[in-house]
């Protein structure tokens, strides 16, 4: 089995051009497991964030397939704090998506993702922060960050990836992502509008944001669960009355022993159902066993579900990634990470940013570009919590609350605000273009090209 993959790998084709700062770039034209030339132009490469102690981050970047000279450059970061841009790539709004069958031991198949947002703009998907997918350091020490050294170290990266790639300095640029990317995304937009205010060169066209079920650091999301579990069905009025009696409307910190004791069994209530996506099964673990072999050395695969589980793939990425091939194909250094995972949750990262509101109202206040999408089967981060501190602006409504449409039918809500699009995706959970792709693409076309919803 593995000399059929040695010959496969054989094929991958990697494209080495020197950069304008002295590092290499490379053009990847063919991948394993897909069959055939890649139908789009993928650079991969390493940027050096710090040099003291050898931080090195990791891209993807993948040009537009329709216009790359005049049509956006989006960076897409996905969240964690710790999961690979990888996942933008495969999962959500890149180019490629898994074949979804058993794992038998071969290497995982890909094929094109019809629904990319590449069709419209070009894409980087980075690896931020440090120590997520292939982005590694050299010193240990380097893996100490948080909001507020990772945003910046993600600026320090837009400025030298810029620097060798001018051809693009004139493009829309915007920043976004998902989860706990959108947590950053507006603080590193906020550091990007600074570089501009402040004239430092090169001057990157920030127009704006996108963030998908964004997690602002604020108990705001969890504190939404609440309603939003009475409104879907899964804790009673009687329960919810108490809560909101006793409660105050502060569902995480109060001290009031009713509400301490109605928590608890709303709590319980809430752990029946997937926090990603109310309608999903909540998929039980199998923990395979670890794999040596002579093209693949394995010691932590992630927890096995069944096919039947939306985070089946998940498990595809780690043997694909981990494949020899594989990282030949997209170029990475040896030595530098022994084993890819998709979400590394052991990084010595810091939540040092308390609530990134203020940062969303700084941007759209001075006109910038905002859209800000919500799954609404989301239980983690609710689309009520979204819409509230979005609500909070006060800022004029500019298109009221109605259905936006595709294919005739209802696709979500959406309400405008000025400079600010708020929009929900039908039937989606948490990652929610990842949920419904065809919906997401819709919306993100549309707002892109500066069309009504």
């Amino acid at each position: 089995m593995w000399r059929r993959l040695l010959i496969v790998a054989a094929c991958c084709l990697i494209f080495v051009v020197p950069s304008l700062s002295g590092e290499a770039k490379k053009v990847v034209t063919h991948l394993p497991g897909f069959d055939g030339p890649l139908p789009f132009y993928l650079e991969t490469g390493y940027v050096s964030v710090e040099e003291d102690n050898g931080v090195e981050l990791f891209y993807h970047f993948v040009k537009s397939e329709r216009n790359p000279a005049t049509d956006p450059v989006i960076l897409w970061l996905s969240g964690g704090p710790g999961c690979s841009g990888f996942s933008g790539l495969v999962y959500e709004v890149g180019p490629l998506n898994y074949v979804v069958v058993p794992y038998n031991g071969s290497l995982p198949q890909l094929v094109s993702n019809p629904y990319s947002w590449t069709k419209m703009a070009n894409f980087l998907y980075l690896d931020s922060p440090v120590g997520s997918g292939f982005s590694y350091a050299r010193d240990p020490k380097g893996y100490d960050v948080g909001d507020y050294s990772s945003s910046s170290q993600v600026v320090t990266f837009l400025t030298k990836w810029f620097n060798d790639h001018p051809q693009y300095l004139s493009n829309p640029f915007y920043v976004g992502g998902s989860s706990y990317a959108g947590k950053v995304s507006p603080i590193i937009a906020n550091y990007i509008l600074e570089e501009i205010e402040e004239r430092h060169h090169p001057l990157i066209n920030l127009k704006g944001y996108i963030v998908g079920n964004p997690i602002t650091g604020s108990n705001i999301e969890e504190n939404f669960r609440v309603p939003y579990a009475h409104g879907v069905g899964i804790i009673s009025d009687q329960q919810y009355e108490i809560a909101v009696e006793s409660c105050k409307g502060d569902y995480v910190t109060s001290t009031n022993k009713i509400c301490a004791e109605v928590m608890n069994v709303i709590q319980k209530l809430i752990s029946e159902v997937s926090l990603g996506h109310i309608m999903e099964d909540k998929c039980v673990h199998i923990s395979p066993k670890p794999i040596n072999d002579e093209h693949i050395q394995l010691r932590r695969p992630p927890p096995r579900h069944g096919t039947n589980c939306f985070t089946y793939k998940y498990y595809l990425s780690y043997f694909w990634a981990n494949y020899k091939g594989s990282r030949d194909a997209l170029g990475i250094r040896e030595g530098t990470v022994n084993e890819w995972v998709r979400c590394n949750f052991n990084l010595p990262y810091v939540s040092d940013v308390p609530s990134n509101i203020d940062y969303h109202h700084n941007l759209t206040s001075k006109g910038y570009r905002a859209l800000v999408y919500s799954g609404d089967h989301d239980l983690l981060v609710p689309f009520l919590s979204t819409h509230s501190w979005i609500r909070s602006f006060n800022y004029p409504i500019v298109d009221d609350w109605r259905a936006w449409h595709l294919d005739g039918q209802a696709a979500g809500f959406t309400i405008k605000y000025n400079n600010l699009t708020f929009a929900t995706l039908k039937g989606a959970g948490h990652t929610a273009v990842e949920y419904e792709p065809k919906r997401g693409f819709a919306m993100a076309q549309r707002w892109i090209d500066n069309m009504s919803l």
